[in-house]
C-alpha cells in the first residue's frame, strides 16, 4: 500500500536520537510539544499529523494499514531508518501496527493508554458523536469549550491548540482541524480484535488508571508477552492531565 507524506512538526534537539510520536483522534502533532520540552529535549521528536487531521491530507482511506503506510512514507522522506515510536490512544494503535508490519523500523515502542480492541457498541457511539462535530462562533468560544473539557491543560497548551488546531470555515464558523469522517473511521479501526507488540521490539505500555480504554484481559496478555507495564493516575488524556508523570515514565524507558 502506497503512503503519502504527512505534515510534521519537529521538537527537541535536531541532532538527538530520532523519535516518531503519533497523536490520537481529535489531535495533531503539536500535542507532543510539552512532553518533549519537559522530558525529551535532547531527542529529535518528529510529530506527524495523521491523515484526516491537522494539516495533513484529509482524503480516505483511513484504515490502520493506510496510517502505517503514511508514517513509513514520511519516515522515508525524512531519512529515518529506525526510530523510537511513541503513540497515544489511536496513535498507539497505529504505532502498534507499525511495529508489527515493519519491526525493523522500530527500535523501542511506547503505547500510552492504547485504544485497541474497543467494544463495538462504544466504538459505534463514539463514531456517531464524531460525525456531529461542533463549530464555534469565535476562538473565545472554542477556548472555553476546550478548557471545560480538559481543565488540567496548561495555559500554553491551550494557546497552542487555539493557534494551530482551530480554523475558520467558509461559513465563518470556527472548527478544529479534522475530518469528522476520518474520526468515525478511526473508531471502527479501534474496534478490531487487539494484537500485541512483536517480541523483538522492547515495549512500554502506560495505562491511565481512571480510564477504561485498556481492558484488563489485554493488559494480562501484554504482560505475558513481555511488555513492560506502568500506571499513571489519570483519565485517558494523560498527556494533558499528567504530563510530568507520563513524561518521566517515557524518559526512564528510553534511557534504559
Amino acid at each position: 500500500m502506497a503512503g503519502e507524506t504527512l505534515h510534521v512538526q519537529t521538537f527537541g534537539d535536531v541532532t538527538g536520537p530520532p523519535v516518531v510520536a503519533v497523536h490520537g483522534v481529535y489531535g495533531y502533532g503539536g500535542r507532543w510539544r510539552e512532553l518533549t520540552a519537559g522530558h525529551l529535549a535532547d531527542f529529535c521528536v518528529y510529530a506527524p499529523d495523521l491523515r484526516g487531521q491537522g494539516r495533513s491530507l484529509w482524503s480516505p482511506p483511513w484504515t490502520l494499514e493506510q496510517h502505517v503506510a503514511d508514517v513509513v512514507a514520511t519516515m522515508d522522506v525524512l531519512g529515518l531508518q529506525q526510530v523510537d515510536v511513541l503513540g497515544f490512544s489511536f496513535g498507539a494503535a497505529v504505532s502498534l501496527h507499525l511495529a508489527r508490519q515493519a519491526p525493523e523500523r522500530v527500535r523501542r515502542l511506547v503505547l500510552l493508554d492504547p485504544a485497541v480492541g474497543l467494544g463495538a457498541d462504544g466504538a459505534a457511539k463514539s463514531a456517531a458523536k464524531a460525525l456531529a462535530a461542533p463549530s464555534f462562533l469565535d476562538p473565545a468560544e472554542a477556548r472555553a469549550t476546550y478548557v471545560e473539557s480538559w481543565p488540567s491543560a496548561s495555559q500554553d497548551g491551550v494557546d497552542q491548540e487555539i493557534a494551530h488546531y482551530l480554523v475558520q470555515g467558509e461559513d465563518e464558523r470556527w472548527r478544529w482541524r479534522f475530518n469528522p469522517k476520518s474520526i468515525a473511521a478511526a473508531y471502527a479501526e479501534m474496534a478490531r480484535p487487539p494484537t500485541v507488540p512483536p517480541s523483538g521490539v522492547p515495549t512500554l505500555l502506560v495505562r491511565a488508571t481512571q480510564s477504561n480504554v485498556v481492558h484488563p484481559e489485554y493488559l494480562a496478555v501484554c504482560c505475558t508477552a513481555g511488555v513492560e507495564v506502568a500506571d499513571v493516575d489519570s483519565g485517558h488524556q494523560l498527556l494533558l492531565e499528567r504530563p510530568a508523570e507520563t513524561g518521566a515514565l517515557v524518559r526512564k524507558f528510553l534511557d534504559a
